[in-house]
């Protein structure tokens, strides 16, 4: 028995199936990709066959159609002034138990190097 390999064969379409394609491509707000898609074919193929009938593409027609607005004088940052909250209560809450002793601290943040320093001696 003899195993053959298949050889793969190029689809072929006509000209009347190429227009249509075309023509739906040329629809507003239609997709070359989205075209292609439907039609079972590859975007790269649609876009070669615009190319070689001199169809422009729709992103092409919208930009000779119609410029972009001018952007807007405003600036892209915006600064924001935020008040600082001022609280009474200690920032820094700290709960230790060693043993049978538990320690509960309160550090002012403003300090934080201090409550660290003694932690690390009490730690010890």
């Amino acid at each position: 028995m003899e195993v053959g390999k298949l050889a793969r064969r190029r689809r072929t379409h006509t000209e009347e199936f190429k227009q249509a394609v075309l023509a739906a491509c040329r629809e507003t707000g239609a997709s070359v990709a989205g075209v292609a898609l439907a039609n079972e074919l590859n975007a790269n193929q649609v876009r070669r066959w615009m190319r070689e009938r001199g169809v422009a593409a729709p992103g092409h027609r919208l930009a000779a159609q119609s410029p972009l607005p001018e952007r807007s004088a405003v600036p892209a940052f915006v600064p924001v002034a935020i008040a600082p909250t001022v609280s009474n209560t200690p920032d820094i809450h700290v709960e230790i138990q060693r043993g049978n002793t538990t320690i509960k601290l309160e550090w002012p943040v403003q300090a934080a190097g201090d409550c660290a320093a003694w932690l690390r001696d009490w730690l010890r």
